[in-house]
């Protein structure tokens, strides 16, 4: 029988924690070099086609004036999530970013009930990978972990007492 109340020595919290920093960076950074180096690419149709109360601010943001700095920053603020995140420097401040652009999505394509779920992946209903990822972020800007793997280790003054406290 397995004792799920106690953590093994070998593999605890704080490294399942750093694991999903690493791996959620991974993933912003993939979507925002995949965007970066796509000449095609632009976020037109996902602002075009929002739904919901905020609908006129995305759809206003698609605007011929704005998409280019709207498309520009959405990239980089991908690009420096993932970077923050995978390297494990300046993590919160990736954790906060990576948040507040995943809840853009979301609002932008909410799913709602009664709501039609226009440009997006899948069928859900109120709770979406968007919403779910935001929630990780905030979880990795509360529990930040560079100290245990991560350049933040190596440029601590004072490395035998560095401490992430995940409790």
């Amino acid at each position: 029988m397995i004792d799920m109340s106690s953590t093994s020595k070998k593999w605890g919290l704080k490294q399942s924690i750093t694991l999903l920093r690493i791996l959620v960076g991974w993933h912003f950074l993939y979507e925002g070099i995949v965007k970066v180096y796509n000449p095609e690419w632009t976020s037109f149709g996902y602002l075009a086609t929002a739904q919901g109360p905020f609908r006129p601010i995305f759809q206003a943001m698609a605007s011929e004036a704005l998409l280019p700095w709207v498309d520009t920053l959405n990239w980089a603020a991908l690009v420096f999530v993932g970077i923050t995140l995978i390297l494990g420097i300046f993590e919160k401040a990736g954790a906060l970013v990576g948040a507040g652009l995943l809840l853009l999505y979301y609002l932008a394509h909410p799913s709602w009930p009664g709501m039609a779920q226009i440009n997006t992946e899948g069928s859900y209903w109120i709770v979406n990978k968007n919403l779910i990822e935001a929630v990780v972020c905030l979880v990795l800007f509360y529990c930040p972990t560079g100290a245990v793997f991560g350049l933040s280790r190596f440029f601590s003054k004072n490395k035998a007492n560095t401490k992430t406290e995940l409790t």
